[in-house]
This record gives C-alpha cells, sequence and structure tokens, in this order.
C-alpha cells in the first residue's frame, strides 16, 4: 500500500518531529505543577511569619515555571522548521516516485494528462504531510492523557470527571473522521476533473479561438466547480460543528472539573495551588482541537495517497539485461494481439524500408507501438534479429530503436538538444547539423534568433517545422531499427520528396514508415496492409495497386 510507503520514507523525520512535540508535550504537562506548588510557597509566605523564606523558596519553582515556557517556545519553534522540512522531502519523494512510475509505464495512461499532474503536484503535497501529522496526532494523544494521568495524581475526584465525558469526546472524533473523509475524496475527484479539461483547453486554445466559443468551454471546464463548492463547503461544515460540539462539550467539563477542585480545596483536600494545577490538567486533558486539526490533516493525507496509488496500479515496463547480437535489424512479430491488432505475423527483411498503410482505424499506429515497443502486446511476441524485446535492457532498447511522431514533443533546453534528445550523437554540434540538413530542418533553423542555440520556448514553429525536428531526431538516431509513425504528414509535398531522399537512400538502418501517401508507399521495398487490425496483404506497392480496395486506401 502506497500510503505506508510514504509512512516508511519519511519516518526518520518524523520520528525527529514525534520526539520534539513530545518534549514540548513533556514540559507543558509539567508547567501546571510546577506552578501550582510556586503558589502554594507564595501564599504560604504571604500568610506567616517567616514570609521572606518562603517567596525566596519559591524563587527557583518561578524560574523553573520560566525555563518550561521558554522551553515550549523553543520547542515549537524548532517543531515548525522540522515539520516544513520532513514535508518538503516527503513530497518531493512521493512526486519522484510517482512521476518515474508514469515515465516507466508508457505512453498509455488511463488518467488524462490534467488529472495526473492534478495528483502529481496538490495531491502529493498533501500525501507529503502524512507522516509528520501521524507523528504529531500521536504527540497530540500524549497531552490529554498524560493532562488525564497527572489529573488523577492531583486529585481522583477532578479525574473522574474528564473520565465520564471521555465516550462523548470519542464519539466525536469518530464521526469527524468517517464524514470528513468521504467529503475529502469527492473534493478531490472534482478537482481533478477541473485539471483535466484545463489541461486539454489548454492543448486546444487554437482550436478554441477559432471557434469562437471561450465562454461556453469555460463553462464546460467549470462544470464540476458547483461539486467542488458544494463539498469545499460540506468539509468546513464538517470541521465547524465537530468544533462547535467540542466547544460546547469541552467548556462544560472544564467548567465541572473547576466546580469539584472548587469543593475540593473548601474541604481542604487542595491547595489554592493543587486546584490551579487541577484547573489546569482538566483543561489539557480535555484540549482536542490539536488533535481534531491532525486527524483532520491525516484524513486528507490519505485520500491523497489514494488517488496516488491509483498512478501506480498501471503496470510499470519491465525490462531484461540482454544486449543485441550483431545483425542488420529484422523485426519479427509473431501472433500479437493488441487492441486494435489481431493475430499479427510479420517478418520485416533487416535494413529494408517497410511501408504501413491501411484506413483510419485500422491498427497502424498500434503496430508501430509494438514494433518499437512503446507498447507490450497482449499476447505474441516482437524480436529484433531473434532477440524479444522484453528481454532487451532500457538502454539497449532504447539505443536500437528509433521513433519519429505525427506531433513530435520538442524536448531539451535548446534547438540542438530536441535534435540530440536520446538519439546517442557523437559529441560536437556538427552530427546534429547533418541531422538536421537530412530533414530539411537546416535552413529555418539557421534563421532562429540564436540558431541551434535558440530555447525551444523562443523558437515558434510551425507544425511542419515541428515535425522536421522530430525526423531531424530519428535521423540522429544510431540504432539499427527506425520508427516513423505517420512523420510526415504536415510536410509540404516539396519537402517530403526531400526527407524521403535521405530516408530511402544510403541508409542501412530498417525503416518501419506508417504511410498516408501513395508515392511514400511506392518507394518503399515492401507494404503492410492493415485492414480492421489484421494483415490483408504484404507485397510491393506495384503489385498492390492493382487491387481496387488498396487504391481505396489512398483516397482517404
Amino acid at each position: 500500500m502506497f500510503l505506508r510507503e510514504i509512512v516508511r520514507h519519511g519516518a526518520p523525520r518524523a520520528v525527529l518531529v514525534l520526539l520534539l512535540t513530545c518534549a514540548s508535550a513533556a514540559a507543558g504537562l509539567a508547567l501546571p505543577a510546577v506552578l501550582g506548588h510556586a503558589l502554594d510557597l507564595l501564599l504560604a509566605g504571604s500568610g506567616s511569619g517567616s514570609g521572606t523564606g518562603a517567596r525566596a523558596d519559591a524563587g527557583p519553582w518561578l524560574a523553573l515555571c520560566a525555563a518550561l515556557t521558554a522551553l515550549s517556545v523553543l520547542l515549537g519553534a524548532l517543531d515548525g522548521f522540522v515539520t516544513a522540512s520532513a514535508n518538503a522531502r516527503t513530497t518531493a519523494w512521493i512526486r519522484a516516485r510517482v512521476l518515474g512510475h508514469v515515465l516507466a509505464a508508457g505512453p498509455e495512461q488511463r488518467l488524462s494528462s490534467g488529472e495526473l499532474v492534478a495528483r502529481i503536484t496538490g495531491n502529493a503535497a498533501q500525501a507529503g504531510t502524512v507522516p509528520t501529522a501521524l507523528a504529531a496526532a500521536l504527540a497530540a494523544v500524549l497531552t490529554p492523557v498524560g493532562g488525564l494521568v497527572a489529573l488523577a495524581l492531583t486529585d481522583v475526584w477532578t479525574a473522574l470527571v474528564v473520565i465520564a465525558g471521555m465516550p462523548l469526546l470519542a464519539l466525536l472524533l469518530r464521526v469527524f473522521i468517517r464524514a470528513s473523509g468521504e467529503s475529502s475524496a469527492r473534493y478531490l475527484t472534482a478537482q481533478g476533473e477541473i485539471a483535466g479539461l484545463l489541461a486539454e483547453a489548454v492543448r486546444g486554445i487554437r482550436t478554441i479561438t477559432a471557434a469562437g466559443v471561450p465562454e461556453r468551454d469555460a463553462a464546460r471546464i467549470l462544470a464540476p466547480l458547483p461539486e467542488l463548492t458544494r463539498q469545499g463547503r460540506l468539509m468546513w461544515r464538517i470541521l465547524g460543528s465537530s468544533t462547535a460540539r467540542a466547544a460546547a462539550l469541552l467548556p462544560l467539563l472544564q467548567l465541572t472539573v473547576l466546580a469539584v477542585a472548587g469543593l475540593r480545596l473548601a474541604d481542604g483536600a487542595l491547595s489554592v495551588g493543587g486546584m490551579l494545577a487541577a484547573w489546569r490538567y482538566g483543561v489539557l486533558a480535555t484540549g482536542t482541537g490539536v488533535l481534531v486539526g491532525q486527524l483532520n490533516g491525516l484524513v486528507r493525507g490519505r485520500t491523497a495517497a489514494g488517488r496516488l496509488a491509483e498512478i501506480l496500479e498501471a503496470p510499470a515496463m519491465t525490462y531484461g539485461s540482454r544486449q543485441l547480437p550483431p545483425g542488420k535489424g529484422e523485426l519479427q512479430l509473431k501472433c500479437v494481439d493488441r487492441r486494435g491488432l489481431r493475430g499479427i505475423d510479420l517478418v520485416v527483411p533487416g535494413g529494408s524500408v517497410t511501408a504501413v498503410v491501411g484506413r483510419s482505424g485500422s491498427g497502424k499506429s498500434a503496430l508501430a507501438a509494438v514494433a518499437g515497443r512503446l507498447a507490450d502486446p497482449d499476447a505474441g511476441a516482437v524480436l529484433i534479429d531473434g532477440v524479444p524485446l522484453t528481454s532487451l535492457s532500457r538502454d539497449a532498447l532504447r539505443r536500437e530503436v528509433g521513433h519519429a511522431f505525427a506531433r513530435p514533443a520538442l524536448l531539451g533546453t535548446t534547438v540542438a538538444g530536441t535534435i540530440a534528445f536520446g538519439s546517442h550523437l557523437p559529441a560536437g554540434i556538427e552530427a546534429v547539423k547533418q541531422a538536421a540538413r537530412a530533414a530539411c530542418a537546416d535552413d529555418f533553423v539557421r534563421r532562429l534568433p540564436l540558431g541551434y542555440e535558440t530555447p525551444c520556448t523562443d523558437a515558434p514553429l510551425s507544425g511542419g517545422e515541428a515535425q522536421r525536428l522530430g525526423l531531424a531526431r530519428a535521423f540522429a538516431h544510431t540504432g539499427r531499427l527506425l520508427i516513423l509513425d505517420d512523420a510526415t504528414s504536415s510536410l509540404d509535398s516539396a519537402t517530403e520528396r526531400k526527407v524521403s531522399q535521405a530516408l530511402f537512400a544510403g541508409d542501412r538502418r530498417t525503416r518501419l514508415i506508417v504511410a498516408h501517401r501513395a508515392p511514400t508507399a511506392a518507394r518503399a521495398d515492401l507494404v503492410v496492409w492493415l485492414d480492421e487490425g489484421r494483415i490483408r496483404a504484404v507485397g510491393p506497392h506495384a503489385e498492390l495497386w492493382q487491387l481496387p480496395e488498396y487504391r481505396a486506401v489512398f483516397d482517404e
């Protein structure tokens, strides 16, 4: 369970918080007894002939009161610093842990990107407080328990008053935990929905602007807001009602303790200082406000940890330890089943160019994904030069398999960095420029303010220019298999012809190209024709072109 992982990771710092909080509580528990004893000494001195000596005897006790007060303040300040530091460190660990799992699980995620961001940022911050909140809650229990024990030692009759009210306090805490937990879960769910819709709108801002309906989309994004508001108000009502009940119950208990202590003083069973100590211990024994606050934080943190645990349920991609033997990059798919693919048996000869064609939804992108192990098949196996992809180490797999996509992500600090990203290029900028020239990207990169050193955020690129940078990254890859998933769709015909020359000529790598245009398929050595997730035919484009159904694929 992820919550246990969080607690274990934060345990060392939480133990320090626990020690500091317990020390502060111990100082607070000692103070009433010391203060009561000092008061008795002062009163004894004022009513007797030896008043000067009695007041002198009270001096060290008054100094001890001051020392205990100063110690409580110091420990409280130190506790605040350690708690903040521990929460920050645990939150950072949670984010690294969850983000690492998201990246290891691959591109297919059950949750939207906005929901993932909301959970990794906001929920992680809430879950990061769990270890220290747990430690503080344990220490918060020490104060009322210690206060009750000290009260019993001071006067057992006043302690019985508090014990009689404990069942009501326990019921109050139980109702609060149950109600706030349910409301907190619904609140975070609504919050995640808004974050997901907002991220979707940011990605599609041009479409929203072009459609001229920003108000309508704003209403769509904020549709979960009433539920968020309702649950937020409900959380405050629950906290407020619990506080109100406590405000009604606790002063009643404390006044009863004071009344009983006064009666005991009148009977001579308690001194004035003893009555003061009994009243203060009664306040400490019934003071559940801090405990309610810590429990509230624990409930929110537990709910947030549960939402993060849902992300970790997605299986992470595992890797073997093998390296590829020397070979030409022959790709083989054996009885591969995957969402969108059924019973795929295919051999792509090493060093060849193979085009994958088919109507929209025929499984082309799914085939490209399993061929480069961006996704694992539900059944069957994928091999390169006779080695299953699942048995390769991560480095071996990504070193030997390169990708280019229709909408490449421009990762890297600069334009040169995005071309070299994950490509295992040799040192120096010349290899980057050579790859850019092959992708017809060198000319527009040179026109950027700082050329290849232009930050990606300062490089306004069209869809075709971004796609050419993605192709340059693929050309820079030195592995034996290159997979292009609709990676030339945004290029004009003249640019695509130039890119195809670099792609088809003088390259010994195996190339698997998802193609939508007949000229691209015509230049390939082999064409794989997909139809509804199955291989309809495999052969040269010229032979398949004789079939009317094949020609119709390119009429879409």
